[in-house]
């Protein structure tokens, strides 16, 4: 490979030995000289012009697999606002794409559709020749249309266990779908092929190398992900580095996920993929009533969710996955999840002995001020920034049901830094924007954009800075993902996996941080994103 020098840069390393460089020279994929003033030669030469260069971005909980197939075969749905809005768009994506066996769609909002709104009835406006399913924006929730519940043969399945099936009066069910019934559905309904994934893990990452990112933790992942990802591997066609988190189930004994997961690791041990972590859905979301809360629900309606793991097995799954060297990833959406989440990580503790495992507690949207500190030396807190804000409607009915005394212990990401948590950033894409300067915005004014007319801050005393978040993108994200051996800041034999930008986010108004653009990656070296316009 050609030798390339970067020069006339303001180069924030992120190495506390040698935190700045104007200079950084570059060769087979590595970096093999920083420093000040008068630069090396080299072949191949990009003048900065005094711009910011970091090292590239690490999205440590991003769906990029699943979220890039929403990109290349689904119908988005963030934007409707009303039914007919709805209907327009499942209409125009149906007819764009005549060649897939069924119509797919996401993005759609809890607080505009929901249980009592979305039915197969209503898709059915939409199309009704062939089997649709369309996924909420949390992911948690689908509906289908009357021809894919037909196919499915949805009417004679029962709930399994941490799932339900919306049913009418009449006990016919609605179309709608919560929790973990969802894939049993969609495995009865017709597949996309794998070269369907595959297009769908080309957009995936063409859109985070275009944001600057250069590894991704995927916290969900099953044979089928690992089987596409291994392949595009295998083929050199990765532009970052993908670190998996196998599925574990209510079903697994502490025997079977380990034989599943340890045969995961064997197969993909890296380096550009590798399977490192064990993956658990503690609780659900609040928008299906499926979080689980220490108290009940403070709106009208009340009640609570159980956690989907009871107490025992928490610990003996933990504890086994914890023995076999598997860093444990939990989704822990209410308070009830995080402490279950927590006791359960403590017991594997207690049994095997500490060791730099990078356990990570993800979302964490409601914790109690009295498990703040167990967090400290436990887990990492690995948290999606961009949620932390008022957003009405969409964050009304979370906050309904939290209520109002509790809502200082939502999103508390100051209060978990200071009682001594590690932490990442991410965010949970396709769930939301995968723009790490959009999300590193909210975390520090806890408002939406100001073109987006935010509300007052949420907490702003609950903000990060901006040497934190950027921290959390880089040499957090990437111990998070078991690679900062080798990635994550910018230090002589590390790779070159780096980002400029078009403005100094450690200088501009907090305001403008969302604004900015990435102009160029580099991965191992080379470029995988440039802006057309620099």
């Amino acid at each position: 490979m050609t030798d390339t020098l970067i020069h006339g840069a303001r180069i924030r390393t992120m190495d506390p030995s040698a935190p700045e460089a104007d200079w950084l020279l570059i060769k087979s994929g590595r970096i093999t000289a920083l420093g000040r003033g008068t630069a090396p030669d080299a072949a191949r030469k990009i003048d900065a012009g005094g711009r910011l260069v970091l090292p590239g971005f690490q999205d440590a909980h991003i769906h990029l697999l699943s979220g890039g197939l929403d990109l290349a075969t689904g119908a988005f749905l963030y934007d409707a606002r009303d039914e007919d809005a709805l209907i327009a768009l499942l209409r125009a994506h149906a007819a764009a794409r005549p060649d897939l066996p069924i119509v797919l769609g996401s993005g759609w909002q809890p607080g505009v559709f929901g249980d009592d709104n979305l039915t197969a009835a209503v898709l059915d406006r939409a199309v009704s020749d062939r089997p649709l399913m369309v996924w909420d924006s949390s992911f948690h929730n689908a509906c289908l249309n009357s021809r894919a519940l037909e196919m499915a043969g949805v009417s004679d399945m029962a709930d399994p266990p941490n799932g339900h099936i919306l049913r009418d009066a009449s006990g016919r069910p609605t179309g709608m779908l919560h929790e973990e019934v969802i894939p049993l559905v969609a495995d009865r309904l017709p597949g996309l092929t794998d070269d369907h994934w595959t297009e769908g893990l080309l957009a995936g990452q063409a859109e985070a190398n275009r944001h600057g990112i250069t590894g991704v933790l995927d916290p969900r992942v099953t044979e089928r992900e690992a089987r596409i990802y291994g392949r595009a591997a295998a083929a050199g066609r990765l532009t970052l580095r993908v670190a998996g988190a196998g599925l574990v189930t209510e079903k697994d004994s502490p025997a079977s996920a380990v034989a599943r997961l340890s045969a995961l690791r064997a197969a993909h041990p890296g380096p550009d993929f590798h399977v490192q972590s064990a993956k658990f859905f503690m609780d659900g979301v609040y928008e299906n009533r499926t979080a689980a809360n220490l108290h009940p629900y403070a709106d009208a309606t009340g009640g609570n969710a159980p956690c989907m793991f009871g107490a025992d097995q928490t610990r003996a799954l933990f504890t086994a996955l914890d023995a076999a060297r598997f860093a444990i990833h939990v989704h822990v959406i209410g308070d009830a999840a995080a402490r279950r989440a927590i006791e359960g990580l403590e017991a594997a503790r207690a049994a095997n002995g500490p060791w730099p495992a990078q356990h990570q507690l993800a979302h964490l949207q409601l914790v109690d001020p009295a498990d703040f500190a167990r967090l400290q030396g436990l887990a990492t807190a690995n948290i999606q920034p961009l949620w932390a804000r008022l957003e009405p409607p969409y964050s009304d009915p979370s906050l309904s049901m939290i209520g109002r005394t509790r809502w200082p212990d939502v999103y508390a990401f100051r209060r978990m830094l200071n009682a001594g948590a590690d932490w990442c950033l991410s965010s949970d894409w396709a769930v939301s924007t995968l723009n790490p300067f959009e999300i590193i915005e909210t975390a520090i004014t806890r408002q939406k954009r100001t073109d987006d007319h935010p509300e007052d801050p949420f907490f702003a005393d609950q903000a990060l800075t901006i040497a934190e978040c950027v921290q959390g993108y880089t040499v957090n994200a990437a111990r998070a993902s078991w690679r900062d051996h080798d990635t994550g800041m910018l230090r002589p034999g590390f790779s070159a996996d780096l980002i400029m930008l078009d403005r100094d986010i450690f200088a501009c108004p907090a305001t403008e941080i969302s604004r900015s653009r990435v102009l160029l990656t580099l991965f191992k070296g080379a470029e995988v994103w440039r802006d057309p316009v620099w």
